[in-house]
Parts: C-alpha cells; structure tokens; sequence
C-alpha cells in the first residue's frame, strides 16, 4: 500500500516549488538603461534579483520531492520484483514520464535562476553603440512551474501504481515462488 505520509510530503514539497517558481516569474529582474551624473557613460541599472532565490528555492524543494519518491519506490530498478500485471506497466510509464518532466522543470528553473542572475556589465560610452539591457526573457519560470505540476501530478501517480504493484506481488499464495518446491523429496 502506497504510504500517504509520503505523498502528503512530497505534495506540499511539490506546492512549496510549485509557489516559488511563480513567485520567481512574477519577480524576475527587469532594468533600465541610465547616465551617470555628468552624462560621460550609459549603464544598466537593474532591480532587485530576489527571483533567482525564488527560482533555486524552487529547483531545491522539487529535487527533494524527487528524491522522496525515488527512495519511497527504491527507484523502480531496485529492490524485490514486481509482478508482471497493469500496475507495473504503468509504473514503469510514470518512472519515465516523471524523470523526464522532473529534468525539463530543474533545466527550466537553472536556466532561468543563472541567467536572471546574470546582469550586463554596465559601461558604454559610444552613442552609436546602444547598451543592451539583457534580462530573463518571459515564460522560463513559467514553463519550469508548469513542469513543477506534471512532475507532481505523475510522480504521486506512479508512486501508487508502483506500490500497487508491489503489492500484488506480496500478497500471492504460497510464498510467491514460481518454481516447484523440492524440498520434502530426499
């Protein structure tokens, strides 16, 4: 049986970067081109970098919710085998799907954390040489919140079909073996 302490954690983990990933697209920097005081330079002046904390907070709380999970099912490979019924194919479905939107989501929410930290360095002095103001383009901590809900969406999913199936696996007569017990012929 699944454990529901288990999904209960790495549910409100998953809410928790699920939250900070939106925080971080709603906050990530912008800036502004100015001049110094006696109009020498142009330079970029950008606002708060709260965002790439919100965006790594994010990365870290989905890490640990994977590796939750991950350790909850022995990650699939792991650990005693798994009757051939539904529940495993689908297991086996889930564990694929969930790695490869938990990757898309950590690459989303590093892309974007690294590049919203990242702020051009300010001189210009040429006038026909405009600075570029580079800033995170919208969407990237979007996209990793969106990821963020798959991921938490298919990874419960497979943890229950996994256990599912471990289960059916325990509960079969006579010890489970599939062999013919020689035991009582000497």
């Amino acid at each position: 049986m699944a454990s529901k302490i288990l999904l209960a954690v790495v549910f409100v983990f998953d809410v928790i970067a699920f939250g900070l990933a939106v925080a971080a697209e709603q906050r990530r920097s912008t800036a502004i081109l100015k001049q110094d005081s006696e109009k020498n330079y142009d330079y970029c002046s950008y606002d708060s970098d709260i965002s790439t904390g919100y965006g790594v907070g994010a990365l870290l709380f989905l890490l640990a919710s994977q590796v939750l999970i991950m350790v909850g099912s022995n990650c699939f490979c792991c650990g005693k085998a798994l009757r051939p019924v539904g529940s495993r194919a689908w297991a086996l479905l889930l564990f694929i799907t969930c790695w490869v939107f938990f990757i898309i989501a950590e690459m989303c929410l590093l892309a974007g954390s690294v590049r919203n930290a990242y702020h051009t360095k300010y001189r210009s002095s040429f006038s026909n040489h405009p600075l570029s103001c580079q800033t995170l383009r919208k969407g990237v901590f979007a996209a990793g919140a969106a990821f963020i809900f798959f991921n938490c969406i298919v990874s419960e999913l497979y943890y229950v079909c996994f256990s599912k199936a471990r289960g059916s696996f325990q509960n079969q007569p006579y010890g489970g073996e599939a062999a013919v017990g020689m035991g009582t012929y000497k």
